[in-house]
């Protein structure tokens, strides 16, 4: 699954404004390598639906084995390692003469801040080492998945050096000549080996974050199917980010795989659209949903087209800014592989006649390809009346109660159907707009 930056943006995968977005709902990682590799994972997720399996099974053997997890191995033994290797070594040549012939008591008064640095440095790499072996015990356990059983197995490769077994029964009674020996061959022989060790270590941190997230969070395991035909069928989805979200069940099947939804500004259709986007890039994450149930096909990509910016410097108005975003969506059409394309009331930027036009042009062309899921929000009621009679498209709306007095009250249900529902007016007058502006001519 390919995702560019701005379908991340418009289902906050990632906030830059302080606020929690999903990727801090899936952060469960020990360590900064881990959550890095994470953020990596959600960029770039499985490209074949073969390895998406394989990650699935592997964050599904995890949410089953916490226990298995080393306890040793924590963000600072990382960072300590890290700085252990990068720091300038002065040491050029093997420790001999006079360092040697002085006692670890002498060499603690002269040398006292070089003698902890490498104590304390090579005490966090006997940790690492020794959390390594203890992942190792697994490898040999029956059903392991195929993509675990290859990363430790790189694991195992890495600790075969004579120096980690050395390293690891190091003791406080370690003799600093000793110390200055295996620190002087550990910076020059286990230096890429043990950054081969934190990325594999950081790899199965991030599995296991996705399986944490989805225990706790109490998600379902999506069912991953193939590519074609294309399939997203769900039950009880809802949008993870809200704290009491409204539920609901979706089914693109029968050639049927067009959706136009109606309803009024802020009555949820925004909100059941990024439900669908931040669903879709979980499963292909391997990891659970946000529903009772998902069926969900192998995707290219999840494209957006919600909060499109303008660009000043650049001289674009508000409206080319959505016209090239469509632009994009559209060159990614032309692939015959799916995707998941969400379009939330395309052409804000203009007036109602152009918006009315240039939907209506784009939702014909969008009606030629079948091979994508594809989800179109509009609270303009024309546009889903020119199209009513289409045995292709499924019609839903969220549909707001209104009450003779001017009230209103959104239920976020989806149902199905078209709405003409138009509330613009009186949340002017519930939220004392009209009032205040005509403050001056009343007083």
């Amino acid at each position: 699954m390919r995702n560019d930056k701005t379908t991340l943006k418009d289902l906050s995968i990632f906030t830059a404004d302080g606020s929690s977005g999903v990727f801090d709902l899936i952060d469960r990682t020990v360590t900064q390598a881990g959550r890095e590799m994470l953020r990596k994972h959600i960029a770039t997720p499985p490209d074949t639906f073969e390895s998406l399996i394989e990650v699935q099974d592997t964050i599904k053997f995890w949410a089953d084995n916490y226990d298995l997890w080393p306890k040793n191995i924590l963000n600072g033994t990382l960072v300590m390692l890290d700085k252990y290797f990068e720091s300038a070594d002065s040491v050029s040549t093997p420790p001999s003469g006079i360092p040697l012939l002085l006692s670890s008591f002498f060499q603690k008064i002269f040398n006292k801040q070089e003698y902890f640095f490498i104590q304390f440095s090579l005490s966090h790499l006997a940790d690492l080492f020794k959390g390594c072996k203890k992942l190792l015990e697994i490898i040999d356990q029956p059903g392991l998945p195929l993509l675990l059983s290859r990363e430790l197995n790189l694991i195992k490769e890495e600790l075969l050096h004579p120096l980690v077994d050395t390293i690891s029964g190091i003791t406080k009674d370690t003799s600093y000549n000793e110390l200055l020996k295996i620190n002087y061959k550990a910076r020059r022989e286990l230096k890429n080996r043990t950054y081969r060790l934190i990325h594999s270590f950081a790899r199965l941190d991030a599995w296991r974050s996705m399986a944490i997230a989805t225990n706790e969070h109490r998600w379902s395991y999506p069912v991953l199917l193939p590519e074609s035909p294309v399939c997203f069928q769900a039950l009880g989805l809802f949008h993870p980010l809200l704290p009491k979200p409204v539920a609901y069940d979706i089914a693109f099947k029968n050639g049927r795989n067009f959706l136009l939804l109606t309803g009024a500004n802020m009555s949820g259709k925004t909100t059941f659209m990024r439900s669908l986007g931040v669903s879709a890039l979980l499963a292909h994450l391997g990891m659970g949903v946000p529903a009772k149930q998902l069926h969900i096909s192998f995707l290219e990509g999840v494209i957006t087209n919600m909060q499109v910016e303008d660009n000043i410097l650049r001289g674009e108005s508000y409206f080319f800014a959505e016209v090239q975003r469509m632009k994009l969506t559209a060159e990614k059409l032309l692939q015959r592989k799916p995707h998941l394309v969400l379009m939330d009331e395309l052409f804000k930027g203009t007036n109602v006649h152009d918006a009315f036009e240039c939907t209506k042009a784009v939702l014909d062309g969008l009606l030629n390809y079948h091979d994508h899921l594809m989800i179109l929000s509009t609270h303009l009621y024309e546009v889903a009346q020119q199209f009513s009679s289409n045995k292709e498209i499924i019609f839903e709306c969220f549909v707001t109660r209104m009450s003779q007095e001017g009230g209103y009250e959104f239920t976020y249900e989806l149902q199905p159907g078209i709405s003409n529902d138009r509330i613009g007016y009186r949340i002017l007058q519930k939220e004392g707009v009209i009032d205040l502006l005509n403050h001056n001519s009343n007083g």
